[in-house]
């Protein structure tokens, strides 16, 4: 078997230091799209040094080098075809609002292997902390295309549940740049199949897809500036399941709903460890040129 999920998960952490600075913030920044219109204030904090707020989805590429989705290939226990691997789903928590300049060490390891028969489903989690203590926590699960089968837990559902029936509290609308992904790859995940039409044809794709994480990115960034004020620091959590592709150039429908009540408030909307939330903001994003097709599912955004 390519996976062995023992080794895998037996594994010890791999540990290594990251730094970043305020460069580093820009370019992601830009890479999900921020800076349009140039001269807006409220995109200024997102580009110009002296008012720079870090986006905590900055968190995903912070210290550059491989993405999670990459690094889970490089496991003990774990041989797999690249063209094979999907990221299915991406949970983040802050335990403290990200610096605009850092230096960190990041413990990564294979905490849960689930087979779902006709693939793998592996999920990376990243302890980051510094000098002051924790700063977040990550979680990356990648899909693995064919290499289930040996038997083991199937895990949670990887059905994408529908999103709320009740009308979204807002609806945004976002362009991608045909260069987006191109952009965006520089923060660090070079990936082929965000660039290269060959490699997107052999893993099954009619051209280059736009990266999960930058989705991911555009969509925190739409929240905290609709529904948050632009506050950055109120995020505490963000999650979601990546339920379909984007292809760059294409129009990302951005529906959000603010929960009430105990729906809000209730210590059961929050996971293990996340504690002191205010609220949340459920989400569903999708393809406007392709019949609103799905793009990301599950998501929730919790706040103070």
């Amino acid at each position: 078997m390519p996976i062995d999920t023992a080794g895998a998960l037996g594994a010890a952490p791999r540990v290594r230091e990251i730094a970043w600075d305020h460069k580093d913030v820009q370019l992601y920044h830009l890479g999900i799209g921020a800076g349009r219109p140039v001269t807006d204030p409220r995109e200024l904090r997102y580009t110009l040094e002296s008012r720079l707020h870090v986006l905590p989805s900055f968190a995903t590429v912070a210290g550059g080098g491989a993405p999670g989705v990459i690094r889970t290939l490089s496991v003990p226990g774990v041989d797999v075809d690249l063209a094979h691997v999907l990221h299915g789903g991406q949970r983040l928590r802050l335990h403290r609002p990200v610096p605009v300049r850092g230096r960190a060490t990041a413990a990564a390891r294979v905490v849960a292997a689930y087979d779902k028969g006709t693939a793998a489903v592996l999920v990376l989690r990243t302890e980051v902390t510094d000098a002051d203590g924790p700063l977040w926590t990550d979680e990356a699960e990648v899909y693995v295309r064919g290499e289930g089968g040996w038997g083991g837990d199937r895990g949670p559902s990887g059905r994408p549940s529908p999103p709320p029936a009740e009308r979204p509290d807002r609806v945004v609308e976002r362009t991608v740049r045909e260069d987006q992904a191109l952009l965006y790859r520089l923060s660090g995940d070079g990936n082929p199949l965000h660039a290269d039409p060959e490699f997107a044809a052999r893993a099954g794709f009619e051209r280059p897809v736009l990266h999960g994480l930058c989705t991911y990115g555009i969509t925190l960034k739409t929240v905290v500036d609709t529904l948050l004020d632009g506050d950055v620091t109120r995020v505490r959590a963000y999650r979601t399941r990546f339920a379909g592709v984007v292809y760059p150039g294409e129009t990302l429908r951005v529906r959000m709903w603010r929960p009430t009540g105990a729906e809000r408030y209730g210590a059961e909307s929050r996971g293990a460890g996340e504690v002191g939330e205010a609220g949340e903001v459920r989400v569903a994003v999708s393809a406007v040129e392709r019949d609103d097709a799905p793009v990301l599912a599950d998501t929730v955004v919790r706040y103070e």
